[in-house]
């Protein structure tokens, strides 16, 4: 596998010594690359490759990886550009997914509107209707989200990170500021980032407030909502995109706000819907909720 290493080399150094690369690599011990050093040279040595013409090639290269990840301040800087380069390759095949997307969805609307004997639209107009739409049913949705769950009909429709002292709202408490509010997804795993967990990352950047997971209807997609203590902390964690990628399953974080005309929490209580709640928050009204918010925000990036 081809990665940046010394002097205009592309070589991952731990490949060459067939040892786990990325994260795994970077928190593999001094012993632990002497001992797959031994290893390999015993195994590759031109001496028992008698008949390979690259054996004394790959003899050599062995050694330079050795030597390479033995220095404690080049490897820092190898796996530092190793990291960037997996976060640029993220980044560039979630941009190109999203904008696929949206322009699918954009000429799908414009054949279905044509079929049925309307003129063309242009999609600029098309996309602006539907940001519109989009924005309403947010704001409606989100009025309710948090009216049921100040209203108590929950009991556990959120997922509090720090137990009863903050999770919630008092009935005639403050709203929450939307800059306060952040949007984390990921895929690779639904299951892996419980509240506790993502409480342990958003915490290195202020307090947290509340964590509403998603209720999960795909084994590979999850989500969730981050409530900051403050506007400074949220901007903080908005920030610091490279902490979200030195995980196993990479998280993507949003502000609320940036997928444009979202409100802050109503005052208003509406009836309660006891179908839209389960073990892990209000199912059927959030996953409408979180839906919208990433289709506004795949337009918002993809103009």
């Amino acid at each position: 596998m081809a990665a940046m290493g010394q002097e205009g080399d592309d070589v991952d150094h731990y490949e060459v010594l067939r040892l786990p690369s990325g994260e795994e690599g970077a928190a593999l011990s001094v012993e632990q690359i002497e001992k797959a050093y031994r290893t390999q040279s015993r195994l590759r040595h031109p001496d028992k490759r008698p008949d390979d013409p690259n054996a004394t090639a790959d003899f050599q290269s062995l050694a330079s990886s050795y030597k390479f990840l033995r220095d404690e301040s080049l490897r820092r800087q190898f796996d530092a550009r190793l990291r960037g380069r997996r976060e640029v390759a993220a980044r560039a095949a979630a941009t190109g997914v999203k904008r696929r997307k949206a322009v699918s969805d954009l000429e799908e609307r414009e054949r279905a509107f044509a079929a049925g004997g309307g003129p063309a639209v242009d999609p600029v107009e098309l996309a602006r209707r539907e940001d519109k739409r989009k924005a309403a049913d947010v704001k409606r949705e989100l009025d309710e989200f948090f009216a049921a769950k100040k209203s108590g009909v929950s009991g556990s429709a959120s997922t509090p990170a720090h137990g009863d002292k903050k999770g919630g709202t008092p009935e005639n408490g403050p709203k929450t500021d939307k800059g306060k509010i952040l949007k984390v997804s990921w895929e690779g795993g639904a299951d892996y980032y419980t509240a506790a967990k993502l409480d342990e990352i958003f915490k290195q950047f202020g307090t947290v407030e509340d964590i509403v997971i998603k209720t999960r209807k795909s084994k590979s997609k999850g989500s969730a909502i981050v409530v900051m203590a403050s506007k400074e902390a949220a901007q903080t964690a908005l920030k610091n995109h490279s902490v979200y990628n030195v995980f196993p399953v990479p998280l993507i974080v949003a502000s609320v706000q940036e997928s444009g005309g979202l409100p802050a929490r109503s005052t208003q209580t509406p009836e309660p819907r006891t179908s839209n709640i389960d073990g892990t928050g209000f199912s059927d009204l959030e996953a409408s909720v979180f839906r919208k918010l990433q289709e506004a925000q795949k337009r918002k990036k993809s103009g």
